[in-house]
């Protein structure tokens, strides 16, 4: 297979979004058996192997995942209108050792397991992603759990019931497509507007989180959120939000500004969401953070970062995910699925 599923970072979005993979043999053909199955969100599925709302650009995208192994498949973020991709670069490899907050990085010329993200949140028309949503939904086979990724669109003069609005508005538009689960993008390092950054207002958190539960009933919600470090944030968060979700999905990169070889500042200076290998550490201390909280308010979290490794995915389980998606090593190597599942039947047979 080659790196046939690879985002060619060297295209543009729309490139790649008319691209996708064609390669169309499933792994993972045996039948599924819901007594037997993992659960996620209460839903029966593979397992908790999945992808978050990046590489999944459309349905071609969504299926292609799928049938390498992956059994929670995102698609990427949706809105109530159509916005535009940031300009290439927008997956930029970077140099770096593990980050623990914002810092600065160095741009590099080839893939080293790390990249500044400059994506900003593209979106098609609802005119086309809640029939493509219908379609990668009615596509997929069972077992293999589908959810949708929402953000809100604000102008700059909206007030935060507008907001709101607007994300329970896409999310109830994603659900009638089909959607088995729904995350609400809380976070996303590269915009600087209200949708952005919601995860850091707790009372404003809040509010949304509910207009969206009053909007898709009994659906399964997740918020996807940023870097949070300290335990006082991570319970006031959990104190606003927990009556109205299912779960948590972290951590949605953490912010860095990129120096170009020649030193110039990248993305014109402004911070751009870095993932890969070099959040490993980060995702799983904030996973550890939030584990016991978690339990004790009834909720369920995604693990998002890092994971190149069948290491790193147990690792993430044993912290107490019910959920590790992958994204950056998804789209680096064809073949990790069927590693990851070698790893998981030899501990299960070992004495």
């Amino acid at each position: 297979m080659g790196n046939a599923q690879l985002y060619d970072p060297n295209q543009t979005y729309q490139w790649n979004f008319d691209n996708a993979p064609k390669f169309t043999e499933a792994v993972d053909a045996d039948p599924f058996s819901p007594a037997q199955a993992h659960r996620f969100l209460g839903i029966p599925c593979r397992s908790p192997l999945g992808v978050p709302a990046g590489p999944l650009l459309n349905s071609d995208w969504v299926l292609h995942y799928s049938n390498l192994g992956y059994d929670i498949l995102t698609y990427k973020t949706v809105r109530s209108r159509e916005r535009e991709c940031y300009p290439v670069p927008n997956l930029q490899p970077v140099q770096c050792g593990q980050l623990s907050g914002p810092s600065r990085i160095v741009a590099s010329v080839s893939m080293t397991g790390s990249w500044a993200i400059s994506f900003g949140m593209p979106s098609k028309a609802p005119i086309f992603w809640v029939d493509d949503v219908r379609r990668a939904r009615e596509s997929l086979p069972l077992g293999k759990l589908l959810t949708v990724s929402v953000v809100a669109t604000p102008e700059e003069d909206w007030e935060l019931d507008q907001i709101a609005g607007d994300y329970a508005d896409v999310a109830r538009q994603a659900v009638a497509a089909g959607a088995d689960t729904i995350e609400a993008n809380f976070s996303c390092p590269n915009v600087s507007t209200a949708d952005g950054q919601l995860f850091q207002d707790d009372s404003s958190a809040s509010v949304v989180a509910r207009r969206i539960r009053q909007a898709i009933g009994e659906t399964p919600l997740t918020l996807k959120i940023g870097h949070i470090v300290a335990p006082s944030t991570a319970r006031r968060l959990l104190d606003a939000t927990a009556d109205s979700i299912d779960g948590l999905s972290m951590v949605n990169c953490i912010a860095a500004n990129v120096i170009t070889l020649d030193g110039q500042m990248a993305f014109e200076g402004q911070a751009r969401g870095v993932g890969g290998v070099g959040i490993r550490d980060a995702v799983l201390k904030q996973v550890q953070l939030f584990a016991p909280l978690a339990e004790e308010y009834g909720i369920e979290l995604v693990g998002v970062g890092g994971v190149s490794t069948p290491a790193d995915y147990q690792a993430l389980l044993a912290a107490g995910v019910s959920s590790v998606q992958i994204a950056t090593a998804a789209m680096l190597d064809p073949e990790l699925p069927k590693k990851i599942r070698k790893a998981v039947d030899s501990n299960r047979h070992a004495p």
